[in-house]
């Protein structure tokens, strides 16, 4: 089997916005059914890991389009891993079509984490440290990794949602792409009208869950260029937490 998965999608219409293209958070999401169908064939993927209590989180997500793909274009998503350490593992992504033209990358960092505890595993303790047989240094992904979001007490807060049945995925706590999703909700449609999104980043602190409220800070860093901070306030009331930060930045149309 080869080092690197490649992934066949549709662009099916009803995951495209108004201009007839995919949205970031459903390309955020064939991603991530990428990532795990090319662990599961290799054998440390969630169908090995659940039962033996343990899953992989998404740390970190930088994705990167020269454009986003037109309803009902097929498209390849290619994964492979970069690099695995005790406790983070790094993921590649290639997003091409079918006649070989490249829409974009992405970058990831992976956590294996206990799922009674919630506590970080070690990767390479899986089959003996197999993972390392899979990594791929030699395929070009030639985007910046993550940045560190650093924002300012000048950052405003812009929005506070609730979350429900729908934010919350199989690993119990708010899915990862729904992030992307309230992230990019905080620009109106007219912005979207007249701007692209040229580059996403997100980076997971901490869990949050279903009832938990989450407000958005946000604070423009340079033209086109904006981080957010979200913040969750418990049901239990326990006292607000920071869970991620994200940085988006924009190109006019």
């Amino acid at each position: 089997m080869d080092k690197i998965g490649k992934y066949l999608f549709l662009a099916e219409p009803f995951h495209c916005d108004f201009s007839h293209r995919l949205f970031m958070s459903h390309l955020g999401n064939h991603m991530l059914n990428a990532a795990d169908f090319h662990s599961t064939e290799r054998g440390f993927g969630m169908t090995y890991l659940n039962p033996i209590h343990k899953t992989w989180v998404l740390s970190r997500l930088a994705v990167e389009m020269e454009e986003m793909p037109v309803q009902y274009t097929k498209f390849f998503v290619e994964t492979w891993v970069e690099g695995a350490m005790k406790y983070f593992t790094n993921r590649n992504f290639r997003v091409v079509g079918e006649e070989g033209r490249v829409f974009g990358y992405g970058r990831s960092v992976w956590a294996m984490i206990d799922t009674d505890t919630r506590q970080p595993q070690d990767i390479l303790a899986i089959h003996d440290g197999a993972i390392k047989g899979w990594i791929e240094t030699g395929k070009e992904c030639p985007i910046e990794k993550s940045s560190r979001v650093k924002m300012s007490a000048e950052a405003s807060i812009v929005r506070t949602i609730d979350t429900g049945y729908s934010d919350v995925d199989v690993n119990g706590h708010v899915n990862s792409v729904k992030y992307i999703e309230h992230v990019l909700d905080l620009f109106d449609i007219e912005w979207h009208r007249t701007h692209r999104l040229k580059r996403f980043e997100i980076a997971y602190v901490a869990e949050s869950h279903g009832g938990d409220k989450l407000s958005f800070y946000r604070e423009e860093t340079a033209e086109g260029e904006f981080c957010v901070r979200i913040v969750k306030s418990p049901a239990d009331a326990s006292g607000d937490v920071e869970v991620c930060r994200s940085k988006v930045k924009f190109v006019n149309m």
